[in-house]
This record gives structure tokens, C-alpha cells and sequence, in this order.
């Protein structure tokens, strides 16, 4: 079955008669029992805080879409990342974290983890298999990101895991880009696949949702286990609106993907961008890599000006009427930032000029690309 038929059936109510096709909403934080012994029974929920009908059909539904066999629900793809992080390392414990990573990732893992007695290593996104070269005996878990935040390096995921697994070392890839539509990390054997659902899986940018996908049961009750002993909870309202998005995700991405890919062809024939960088097109560097793991794109890019100032790199945006000056992505409306203020690399390749990033909305693609065009006109250059 096609997951766009998947889609519109898993997850839902098992019909009966005057069945809603949508789960109902469980509001709840105190849950009544018979008697007393069931209370402290340890195959139920206790509590409300521990989700309900429609938390269990949301990780039902991300089990289906990369073929986990656990999904921990999170109220923000920030918190699945770090707390799924906490439940595999402990004191005395090495990090390996991409370079290209989230930067709010490598704030946690440089600073937070640093002050419980981890230490967290940088390795080059395009380490592959060399990886094994800053491997310590200490060395427990290897995060990834494919492609990197801003910069889009793709991975060589399958070397990565390869030598993790020889090492006996975790591994967890923030695997937002794809959807986990056109990579599925689980199947090349990483053992947790994070997502943003805040973002393609909410898909009006009015939700805030993050997911843990074990690639196994054991992954699994670790996650669980942190996150409950740390107090993880997300409304049900909101996980309602994640699992709605599902509904719609593949007709959007598809949308979304192809804006992408037409807007970064066109950018790299204009004279003022000295190149774009876009895994699905033929000028990435890693765009052999991208084919062989990958089935699909993404909905952002990056492009590289050719150098100007800051002012004018602002001036650009600030002209855009159409796309929406504002971080993340996967939305409804398209986006475009300027990244050279966050963009703090040391074990990547370098970048010559201005990057900014644009996110694709469901805009027609002819708009966006005018759109960009009139600002261009108006770029100077140094």
C-alpha cells in the first residue's frame, strides 16, 4: 500500500456506527480507576501527563512512516532531540556531533552536556567511515544530520552506522528535512530518528511538536523512560493537530519540494549568486551521496550571494514580499533568513560569501520566483 493511501487510513477511530473520522480530543489530568490496587498497575496510564487515545494514534502513525517500532511524543523537536540525547549517555561519556548541526543542538551539547561531565566532540559532516579516527573508548553516541542544518551536507549515513555498530556506539539523526519521506535513517540502521513535526507535520506553523523514533524496543524504554522522568507532555489539542497534518503531508511535500528544487535551478543561473545549495540538484557536492540514500528532496535551500554587505544581504530580504522573514520551515508560507549570524562552523568546509535560506511554501512557484527576481535586481555588489 502507498503511503498516500497509509496516510488518509492509519491512525484513525475503528468504525462503528456514526464513527467521527477523526479521534476525539481526551482532556485529562486526574484518570479514575475502579479500585485500588489498579491504580499502581504498570500496564496503564496513571496519569494524564502520559498522553491518551490520540497521543498513542500519533506515534501509531510515525511507527508506519519510518517503520519504528516506539515513537515518544515531544513538545518541541528541540526537547525530542535532547531528551532522547539524555536517555543514551551519562557522565564520563563522548559525544560525536555533526558540525553541520541544529544550533540549538550544539548549544545543548557543548554547554549542557559539558556541565553533567559529557564531553562532546565536532566531526566533519563528510567524515564518513573516517569517522572511526575519533572514536574514544568513551565514545557513546554519534549524532547526525542529513542534510545539515543551513549549510545541507549530505551524510554518508550508511558508513556512519557501519562503524558505530562495529564499536557498539548509539546513533540519532535529526531527520526533519526529509519528513522522513525521502530517508528513512531506521532502515539503514540508526537507532533514532528525530523530527520537528512543528514543522511539514503541522504544516501551518501554529504547532509546536517533536518526535523520537527507536529503531528498536530497548532504544525505546530508554527514551520513554527519560522522558517520563523528566516530565514530558504535550496537549492533546496540539498532537490532534500534528495527526491532522498527516493527513495532508505527502500532496504538501510534494508541492513544497518541487518550488524547491525549480527555485534553486533558476537561482544558480543568476549572475548575483555565486552558486545554491540544494542536495536534489546536480551542482551539490553530495548530490551522488543524495541519490543513492535519498528518494526525494526537501522544501529549503540555501543560496550563496556573491559578495555584498550585510545591509544589502538585509535590504534583499526586507524587498521579499512573499516570503516571510522568520526560522523554520515546512509551513504554508515561504520563508527566507539570513544565516551569516548563525552560522558558526569549525570542522566544516568554509563558505565564501552571503548565505540566506529560503523555505517554500504552497505559493505558486512563477510568484516566488518573480519575487526573488525583483529583489535581486535591486542587489549591489561590491
Amino acid at each position: 500500500m502507498k503511503k498516500e493511501t497509509q496516510f488518509s487510513h492509519i491512525s484513525r477511530p475503528r468504525i462503528g456506527i456514526t464513527t467521527p473520522v477523526n479521534h476525539n480530543i481526551t482532556k485529562a489530568s486526574t484518570l479514575l480507576f475502579n479500585n485500588s490496587k489498579d491504580l499502581y498497575r504498570s500496564d496503564v496510564r496513571g496519569y494524564g501527563r502520559h498522553g491518551s487515545e490520540i497521543h498513542d494514534a500519533l506515534a501509531h502513525a510515525f511507527n508506519v512512516l519510518e517503520d519504528g517500532v516506539a515513537t515518544t511524543i515531544f513538545p518541541s523537536g528541540l526537547a525530542a532531540c535532547t531528551i532522547a540525547i539524555l536517555s543514551l549517555v551519562k557522565t564520563g561519556d563522548h559525544v560525536l556531533l555533526t558540525d553541520s548541526s541544529y544550533g540549538p543542538i550544539k548549544n545543548f551539547c557543548m554547554q549542557f552536556l559539558l556541565s553533567l561531565g559529557i564531553e562532546t566532540e565536532l566531526y566533519n559532516p563528510r567524515i564518513g567511515c573516517d569517522i572511526e579516527k575519533q572514536i574514544k573508548k568513551s565514545t557513546k553516541l554519534i549524532i547526525m544530520e542529513s542534510p545539515g542544518s543551513l549549510s545541507f551536507e549530505v551524510q554518508d549515513v550508511p558508513a556512519i552506522v557501519k562503524v558505530a555498530k562495529k564499536n557498539n556506539i548509539f546513533t540519532l539523526i535529526d531527520n526533519t528535512w526529509s519528513a522522513g519521506l525521502s530517508f528513512n535513517p531506521l532502515n539503514h540502521g540508526v537507532d533514532i530518528s528525530c523530527h520537528a513535526a512543528t514543522k511539514y507535520f503541522g504544516g501551518h506553523s501554529d504547532i509546536m511538536c517533536g518526535v523520537a523514533i527507536s529503531r528498536t524496543k530497548e532504544i525505546a524504554k530508554k527514551v520513554k523512560k527519560t522522558a517520563k522522568n523528566l516530565g514530558n507532555s504535550i496537549s492533546p489539542d496540539d498532537v490532534y493537530g500534528i495527526l491532522r497534518g498527516f493527513r495532508t503531508l505527502i500532496t504538501r511535500f510534494k508541492q513544497q519540494e518541487e518550488t524547491s528544487l525549480y527555485l534553486a535551478t533558476w537561482l544558480n543561473k543568476q549572475s548575483k549568486v555565486s552558486r545554491v545549495i540544494h542536495p536534489a540538484h546536480v551542482s551539490h557536492p553530495d548530490h551522488e551521496l543524495w541519490k543513492r540514500d535519498f528518494t526525494g528532496g526537501g522544501c529549503i535551500f540555501s543560496a550563496v550571494l556573491k559578495p555584498c554587505s550585510e545591509n544589502e544581504v538585509d535590504k534583499f530580504i526586507d524587498r521579499l514580499e512573499l516570503f516571510g522573514i522568520g526560522f523554520s520551515y515546512g509551513g504554508y508560507e515561504s520563508l527566507c533568513i539570513n544565516c551569516d549570524p548563525q552560522l558558526v562552523r569549525e570542522k566544516s568546509d568554509k563558505l565564501s560569501g552571503p548565505l540566506i535560506r529560503f523555505a517554500c511554501g504552497l505559493e505558486n512557484l512563477e510568484d516566488l520566483k518573480n519575487d526573488i527576481e525583483k529583489s535581486l535586481l535591486k542587489l549591489r555588489l561590491d
